[in-house]
């Protein structure tokens, strides 16, 4: 068994077809598969479910591709050594973020951090909850932006900052004429939220007290895949919505649709964290990241206190 071997079996695994993964590591496939089935005749195992129409991996393939990973992330962290010796925090760190924070943090945070560190080339992917946590336990991104909370024995979360939420509701609607919100005013309003599936729309039926969606009415199914779009309903008369403070920085805040008020209620808030791999072994890299975030943060947002990364 050999380094080699490991990229063959990852590539097969990423892209379910064995010309494909051959293209990628850049040989013939030919060469490939005899090279996994001499690893299959090595292991004793079966890696692969062959058939003609598609190649799935099998559930002892998927036992050894997690350790494949592992290995791989520690030889690529060798190669980062090696080639910045002087300098730890050189090359790419690749973050995932759910994107009701990428879209209102990063514009924060880009340029600090290409003035502090110009040697760190941050790749951004912008998902759900749950496939950014599949995806950073598959070695395929390094961390996560994510406001949920994170139960996970392989997986170390680092909170960043409480962020309040805000109601956002129609210019001239009833709400607008108060000057903040209570848990009553939140009962008798058509509340807006994001699809199945992104932690906001939870976040909001929590503060809400709404145990399940209204799967009835004329509400029932305005339901937005991003917040601007949400906000644009809000601005329509369609109802209000909830937003976190970083959002109120966008350019519909200036528009004059749209109220914003204040939550009169201590649990109105998400906390953000940053959630990556235990055995990531770029434990400076995560540091620096996290203190050029807090760094920029504005008052409207609590800061979190930060630990050293152990």
């Amino acid at each position: 068994m050999n380094l080699r071997d490991l990229k063959y079996l990852i590539a097969i695994a990423e892209t379910g077809h064995f010309g494909k993964a051959a293209e990628r590591c850049f040989v013939s496939q030919p060469t490939l598969s005899g090279q996994i089935k001499k690893l299959e005749d090595e292991l004793g195992v079966a890696l692969f479910e062959r058939t003609n129409r598609s190649v799935a991996i099998t559930p002892m393939g998927e036992a050894i591709l997690q350790h494949a990973h592992r290995i791989m992330e520690q030889v690529d962290s060798i190669q980062q050594m090696a080639r910045s010796h002087s300098d730890p925090l050189a090359g790419p760190l690749r973050l995932g973020a759910i994107p009701t924070i990428s879209s209102y943090l990063m514009p924060l945070i880009l340029l600090p951090l290409k003035s502090q560190y110009p040697q760190m080339r941050l790749v951004l992917s912008e998902e759900m909850t749950d496939t950014l946590l599949a995806r950073l336990h598959n070695h395929e991104i390094d961390a996560a932006l994510l406001a949920t909370p994170v139960e996970d024995a392989d997986l170390q979360a680092i909170p960043l900052y409480d962020e309040p939420f805000w109601l956002a509701c129609a210019q001239g609607s009833e709400l607008e004429a108060k000057a903040s919100i209570s848990r009553r005013d939140l009962e008798r309003i058509d509340l807006l939220l994001l699809s199945d599936g992104h932690c906001l729309a939870e976040q909001a039926m929590h503060i809400c007290r709404l145990r399940s969606r209204d799967n009835q009415g004329e509400m029932a199914d305005l339901r937005a895949a991003s917040l601007e779009t949400l906000l644009q309903l809000v601005a329509a008369g369609m109802g209000s919505t909830l937003v976190p403070a970083l959002a109120l920085r966008g350019s519909w805040g200036a528009g004059s649709e749209i109220a914003i008020r204040k939550l009169d209620m201590a649990d109105a808030y998400r906390r953000v964290v940053m959630v990556f791999r235990k055995s990531f072994p770029r434990r400076e890299a995560i540091e620096m990241l996290v203190k050029v975030i807090q760094a920029q943060l504005p008052d409207s947002v609590k800061k979190r206190s930060l630990k050293k990364i152990r």
